[in-house]
C-alpha cells in the first residue's frame, strides 16, 4: 500500500528537479529603463510569459539618470538591453556606438515617427508621451488666475513661486519640453521665455510626473509635467484641467534597443521581437494612447481629444545632439 505513496512522491521530486531545472536554464537579462514604477511588474511578466527562458532584472531611475549611467559605463556595459527610455537617449547611444544593429521581427508594421531612420536600426519605438500644463482650477480660483491657454500665459507675475517642472538634466519630460521649446521658438527666443518663466517656478524636481502631483494636491497651481500622469490625476478625482498649449507641446518616444557585445544576444532579440509586437503594443496602451502600432489604441479617461495635432515637429537626432549643450545652458542660466 506504500506503492502509490512512493509514486506520488517520485513524480513530485521529479517536477520539483525539472522546474529546478528550468529556472537555472534562463537568462539573467539586466534591462535599463525610465518606466513609471508601477508598469515594471506588467511588464516583466509579459516578456517572461512571451519569452519563457528570460529572466528580466530591472535597473530602473528617471531619464537623465539612465542616461547618464548608461553612457558612464560605455567601455564596461552593465545591460543587455535598454527598454523605456527616450529615443533622443538611444540616439545618443547609437552615435556612441553602443547599441547592437537590429531590427525586430514586425517592425515595419509600426508606425515610421517611431523607428530609427538611420541604419542600420538600433532603436525601435514603443509609445509617445508629452508635456502638458496641469492646471488647479481651485486654488487658482482662490489666487485669482485664469486658465492659461499659451506657454506664455505662464509668464505672468501671478504665477510666481506656484509653477512647477521637471529638471531637464534627469526628467525626459523636462527635456523633451526644453526642446520643443527651442526647436519652435528659435534658441533666442526660447532662452528668453525660459529666463522670464524661471520667475515663476517654484521647484524643478528630477521626476516628469511629480509636477502633475504638486498640482493635483493644490501644494501648487500649475505644473508642467507628462501627459498620462495629468489624465490619471484627474480622473482620480483632483480639481485638474490638462492644458495643452495652443503653440502646441513637445514629446518623445519610448524606445528599446540591445546593448552592443551583450552575452545574451539571442534571448535579448526575441525580447526585441516581442517588444515591437501588436501584443507589447496593446501592454503600452494600459498607460500611453499613442502607440508605435497604428491599430493599437487606448484612450484614457480625462485625456485631452488634441493631443495629437498639438504635437510639434520634433527632430530626435537634434534633440541628441544638443542635448549636452542644452543642459549645460540651462544650468549656467
Amino acid at each position: 500500500m506504500f506503492k502509490p505513496l512512493r509514486a506520488l512522491a517520485l513524480a513530485a521530486m521529479t517536477l520539483a528537479i525539472a522546474a529546478g531545472s528550468h529556472a537555472q536554464s534562463r537568462t539573467k537579462l539586466t534591462i535599463y529603463s525610465a518606466l513609471e514604477n508601477d508598469q515594471l511588474a506588467p511588464f516583466k511578466a509579459a516578456i517572461e510569459r512571451a519569452v519563457p527562458e528570460a529572466e528580466v532584472e530591472w535597473v530602473r531611475d528617471s531619464t537623465g539618470v539612465i542616461t547618464a549611467r548608461f553612457l558612464a559605463e560605455k567601455d564596461n556595459p552593465k545591460a543587455d538591453m535598454v527598454l523605456g527610455l527616450a529615443a533622443s537617449s538611444m540616439l545618443l547611444f547609437e552615435q556612441a556606438n553602443l547599441l547592437e544593429a537590429y531590427t525586430p521581427a514586425g517592425s515595419e508594421q509600426l508606425r515610421p515617427s517611431f523607428r530609427d531612420t538611420q541604419p542600420p536600426s538600433t532603436w525601435t519605438g514603443m509609445d509617445a508621451f508629452l508635456g502638458v500644463i496641469c492646471f488647479n482650477t481651485v486654488e487658482a480660483k482662490k489666487a485669482g488666475i485664469p486658465q492659461p491657454s499659451s506657454w506664455r500665459d505662464l509668464l505672468d507675475p501671478k504665477y510666481r513661486g506656484q509653477l512647477v517642472m521637471p529638471h531637464p538634466a534627469s526628467s525626459g519630460t523636462g527635456y523633451l519640453t526644453v526642446a520643443g521649446w527651442i526647436q519652435t521658438m528659435g534658441a533666442d527666443a526660447a532662452w528668453k521665455f525660459m529666463d522670464a518663466l524661471h520667475q515663476n517656478i517654484g521647484v524643478d524636481p528630477h521626476s516628469g510626473s511629480a509636477p502633475c502631483v504638486q498640482a493635483a494636491t493644490g501644494e501648487r497651481i500649475a505644473g508642467i509635467s507628462l501627459d498620462t500622469r495629468a489624465a490619471k490625476e484627474k480622473t482620480n478625482g483632483a480639481p485638474l484641467e490638462v492644458v495643452l498649449p495652443t503653440e502646441g507641446v513637445g514629446w518623445d518616444v519610448e524606445a528599446f534597443g540591445i546593448v552592443r557585445g551583450t552575452k545574451n544576444m539571442a534571448v535579448a532579440r526575441k525580447v526585441a521581437d516581442w517588444a515591437a509586437s501588436k501584443a507589447a503594443n496593446e501592454l503600452y496602451a494600459r498607460w500611453y494612447p499613442i502607440t508605435a502600432h497604428p491599430e493599437v489604441k487606448n484612450v484614457p479617461a480625462n485625456y485631452p481629444a488634441n493631443a495629437e495635432a498639438r504635437m510639434v515637429r520634433m527632430d530626435f537626432t537634434e534633440m541628441a545632439r544638443q542635448r549636452a549643450a542644452i543642459l549645460a545652458e540651462w544650468s549656467r542660466r
